[in-house]
């Protein structure tokens, strides 16, 4: 299984932030969304990836003031990202080392969605009660 077959199933759809929007705005987007994580982005270009992580972290060391601040000076820089030709086993070691839960997904230098850990173990499940409803089938025709 490949990130196209996720990306395909959940949809290549991405929320992204500027870089200097204030990050009040980003923890308001991310409990409207409900989700995890948003991309930091100028223009199309990818800048960064903000988590929950990373403003628990910052508001831990810093306090409330830190909402008020721009985006740029709470998110995660250095963005681990992967291909879509990319296997959900590839994705679960990068994840499982990096420590982090999501990745954007590249394809020719442009970001085309965004795969979380959810979307895997989702998509895990689904493969496992796939192959036990055909074992199942086996062994009643067998």
């Amino acid at each position: 299984m490949t990130v196209r077959s996720i990306l395909n199933t959940k949809g290549h759809q991405i929320m992204s932030v500027e870089p200097g929007a204030k990050l009040a705005a980003a923890v308001k987007l991310l409990g409207e969304k409900k989700i995890g994580a948003v991309l930091v982005m100028n223009q199309s270009r990818l800048e960064g990836i903000l988590s929950e992580r990373d403003i628990v972290r910052v508001i831990g060391e810093r306090g409330a003031g830190a909402l008020d601040e721009p985006v740029s000076e709470v998110m995660t820089r250095k963005v681990v990202t992967c291909k879509e030709a990319d296997t959900v086993a590839e994705l679960m070691e990068m994840m499982t080392e990096g420590k982090f839960r999501h990745l954007p997904v590249i394809d020719n230098g442009k970001v085309v969605g965004l795969i979380s850990i959810g979307d895997i173990v989702k998509r895990r499940v689904q493969e496992y009660e796939s192959e036990q409803e055909a074992l199942r089938d086996y062994i009643k025709t067998a």
